[in-house]
């Protein structure tokens, strides 16, 4: 007993847990066509703030503005979906929460 062979049949040892880093890129979510076609909407989508942007002076502008907010809110969230889907943040959240988002 002095030597602790009482307390080896019951202790476990410590489980080490994953190392991974917060934000790491993981792009198996997004294969296939997937990938191109949320960039190519990000690009066109920041294109669309920009000439936006451009105009100086307008005669209308509710329709330049609401434009503007669905142009900027477009960007926005494929940027959010390219952030959800190409790093870890995806295994993170869980794919219930994911699919909520």
């Amino acid at each position: 007993m002095e030597n602790g062979a009482v307390y080896n049949p019951t202790t476990e040892a410590e489980a080490k847990g994953s190392r991974r880093r917060p934000f790491g890129c993981s792009l198996r979510h997004l294969q296939g066509w997937r990938l191109p076609v949320k960039v190519v909407q990000a690009i066109f989508s920041f294109a669309a703030v920009v000439c936006e942007e451009v105009v100086d002076s307008c005669i209308s502008c509710g329709g330049l503005y609401f434009f503007e907010f669905i142009s900027c809110s477009a960007f926005l969230l494929s940027l959010l979906i390219l952030c959800v889907y190409g790093t870890d943040l995806y295994e993170s959240l869980g794919e219930d929460k994911v699919q909520k988002l």
